[in-house]
């Protein structure tokens, strides 16, 4: 389906932070290969997290949920023997069950969505894995993946970063579970560090023991260990709510959004740290966040990789402020559902926005008097762009239509009823077949 997006000039309200997406997924592995019963209370409604809930339940869990926790008696280490699973368009979900997939003697991956997760690839994660001693057969590092495992070996892995750190979490969920001790060292780059700084804080959160490098890079994991039935509670979404607070940053507003915890270890929580720098007026405190927005916003310079969730929501309140603003060390934008920067850019063209892009860099020259609209846009299966696009529409002249933006509903499909329900002018079109 379709959203026409109609200017709205004022958003007031006082709404719940959906749940956290990135920390819901990590929580149900991690309870899925726990031996004996967890509680996982507020997680996250998606795609990506059904997604994780389907596969984990594939391989052998059970789940059992109600309004407000899931209790999951796990699998342990010994998942079960299946021959396929599907992990719809979740990338990540995808990247941390090729690794526990490995335990089992053959599955396969299917391909789904061609056009998105189908694009993406995955040769740094087959590396690693083909090190270890797992045999896969891959359509050029792409879906659909077939893994023949059963007994990976511990020991040294390698594994590049530069496109993803996902790669890397994978391999710390895989390796406490193997017989021998393993070291992981990271070659090249690591994007997005602090998403693995959550990552091993669910494991630690789990009983997993991992000595990590201070920079992240080196990893000694020792072997034969469990991970532990936890109860664990889900803080709230940063990356979702970027959104939000970026469409209270250029409209007249008075919006309040719960659950989002300061001291969160979401990179994306820097949302805040940036629309202040943007001299937005909002107010932080025991977990709730103000905005007062007046629709006036000075240009900043940000470095996104330790908030890559929350960058398109960032320039989209960037395509409004006064001044230049420059969004650099992104390149690991261009290898998530869509090129997130040539593809988003695009798009923002076509509503008006004077945007540039580097390999890995977005530059914004700000519009303050605001854009045109009055087009239809493509959202490139994206559920980041079409959340960010949505902020532009706010404050367009003319409406502007979203097409395909259901695929919102891959981490908060509840975002239109969410900005409905502070003002905004919002509306399903059905498109005709």
């Amino acid at each position: 389906m379709d959203v026409i997006v109609t200017p709205t000039p004022r958003l007031r309200g006082d709404i719940q932070a959906l749940s956290s997406k990135n920390y819901t997924t990590r929580y149900l592995l991690a309870a899925a290969l726990a031996d004996g019963t967890s509680t996982i209370y507020y997680p996250a409604h998606s795609e990506d997290s059904d997604a994780m809930r389907r596969c984990v339940r594939d391989l052998g869990a059970v789940l059992e949920e109600d309004g407000e926790k899931i209790v999951i008696t796990g699998f342990g280490g010994k998942p079960k023997d299946v021959r396929e699973l599907d992990v719809g368009n979740a990338g990540a979900v995808l990247r941390f069950l090729m690794a526990i997939a490995s335990l089992c003697p053959n599955v396969t991956f299917v391909n789904r969505y061609p056009e998105s997760l189908g694009k993406r690839p995955h040769d740094d994660l087959i590396d690693a894995l083909e090190q270890m001693g797992v045999e896969i057969d891959h359509n050029g590092g792409k879906l659909p993946i077939t893994i023949r495992g059963g007994k990976p070996r511990s020991g040294r892995i390698r594994v590049s970063g530069s496109v993803s750190s996902q790669y890397l979490s994978a391999l710390l969920f895989l390796t406490p579970l193997l017989e021998g001790d393993s070291e992981i060292e990271v070659v090249g780059d690591l994007k997005s560090k602090v998403v693995v700084g959550q990552t091993l804080e669910v494991l630690e959160q789990a009983g997993i023991v991992i000595e990590a490098s201070e920079d992240l890079m080196r990893y000694r994991v020792p072997g034969g260990q469990s991970y532990a039935a936890k109860t664990y509670t889900v803080q709230g979404d940063y990356p979702g709510s970027a959104a939000v607070l970026a469409a209270a940053a250029v409209t007249e507003s008075d919006v309040t959004i719960r659950g989002l915890v300061e001291n969160s270890k979401q990179g994306e929580r820097a949302i805040i740290d940036v629309l202040r720098m943007m001299e937005v007026p909002l107010t932080h405190h025991n977990a709730v966040v103000n905005v007062r927005g007046n629709g006036k916003l000075k240009a900043v310079e940000f470095d996104g990789d330790t908030a890559t969730d929350a960058v398109l929501a960032m320039v989209a309140a960037a395509v409004f402020a006064e001044g230049t603003s420059r969004f650099y060390n992104v390149e690991n934008l261009r290898y998530k559902e869509c090129d997130r920067i040539t593809d988003y850019l695009n798009e923002l063209r076509k509503a008006g926005a004077d945007v540039e892009e580097r390999q890995s860099e977005i530059i914004v020259h700000g519009k303050p008097e605001g854009v045109e609209g009055g087009v239809e846009i493509d959202a490139h299966y994206d559920h980041r762009v079409i959340m960010a696009l949505t902020v532009v529409g706010l404050r367009a002249r003319r409406p502007i239509v979203i097409r395909d933006a259901h695929h919102v509903a891959k981490s908060y499909p509840i975002y239109f009823d969410h900005l409905r329900a502070l003002g905004a002018q919002v509306e399903w079109v059905k498109v005709e077949s």
